[in-house]
This record gives structure tokens, sequence and C-alpha cells, in this order.
């Protein structure tokens, strides 16, 4: 059976509110991220999650933390679900980054990350869901750049198009993750 996941984007932190793409940097949340935190567990306790998979990052863990306090649910780290490492460019200004994003699908920030290396641990870590998750309800905690991941890989989406377009939120996205993994997308 397949997994359904429910991806939801980590509250807001202190770098978003001033503007900033804080990347692998930790990053902290807002006062209005911990609320959101705690909306977000409102969201999903009782949604039959059966587990919460985060990045590492403090920004995604904290958003965890705060949304199943006092729980059962399972939360598990992974490194695999980081944000995009923009390399010397983590930390700076979002105004400066967001132009340059469209010439970093295929190649590496200064110092970082492609966003196709991303759609890469998203798909390694697709697979591992799916052969020990199957047929569960999932949560999953991350990052802009996994969502456009996970829609490359599980609504064939195109990478260049999701980049270049605005941010947008909602809360939380659905995915099926087939039983065999997901099905790469060539775009």
């Amino acid at each position: 059976m397949p997994v359904r996941l429910v991806y939801e984007t980590h509250a807001t932190t202190t770098d978003n509110e001033a503007g900033i793409a804080t990347g692998w940097r930790p990053g902290v949340l807002s006062p209005t991220g911990r609320r959101q935190a705690r909306e977000l567990g409102d969201r999903r306790r009782g949604d039959g999650v059966a587990a919460v998979f985060t990045s590492d990052l403090h920004r995604a863990v904290d958003t965890a933390r705060i949304a199943f306090a006092g729980t059962s649910v399972p939360i598990h780290q992974d490194r695999r679900l980081r944000e995009c490492d923009y390399g010397r460019l983590n930390g700076y200004p979002l105004a400066t980054l967001a132009p340059l994003r469209h010439r970093h699908i295929d190649e590496p920030f200064p110092g970082g990350q492609s966003y196709r290396d991303v759609l890469a641990a998203i798909e390694d870590f697709l697979t591992g869901l799916a052969a020990r998750w199957d047929g569960s309800r999932v949560l999953l905690i991350a990052h802009s750049a996994n969502r456009w991941a996970l829609d490359c890989l599980l609504t064939s989406a195109d990478l260049e198009e999701l980049v270049r377009a605005p941010a947008r939120w909602q809360p939380g996205w659905e995915y099926t993750v087939p039983s065999a993994g997901p099905r790469r997308s060539a775009r």
C-alpha cells in the first residue's frame, strides 16, 4: 500500500521575518512561528499521523516538538530533509538570493548544493519511507526546496517552474508515495 504523506513547512523564523534566506543555518522560531507550530499541532494531532519526520535544522525540529508536545507520535530527524545549502549565501537577504535560484537548479550555489542535489536527497528519503512506512500516514516538516522536490517526484512538476514561481503557503500539502518509491521526473 502507498504511504500517505502530508508536508508542512516549518513555522516562521526570525530570519523569515527579517527577509533572510537561512539555508543551512539553524534558524530560530519567532513568537509568530511558535504560535503557528501550535496551530500545526491542532491541525494534525488526531489526523491519523503515525510518525513525524523533520529536517535536522532547529527551525523544523522545534516546529515538530511544539506541534506534537505531549503526544506519543514519534518524531524522527533526518539530514536529507534539510533546506538547500546556499553555501556562502546562507544567511543572505532573500532579495539577493531569490533572483539567483534559477541558476542553481543544476549548478550548486558557491560552496553549497544545487536544487537537483536536494531532489536526490528527497528521492532517497522517499524510497526508504515507502519501504518502512508502507500503508501509513506520515507528516513531513521541512523547507521550500523539499516541497519542490516532492512536487517533482510525486506529481511530475517541473523543477525550474517551481523555483521561479512566487512562494506560497497553505496548511499542508498531501502526497501519495507509491509502494515502490517515487518515480523520478526527468524535468
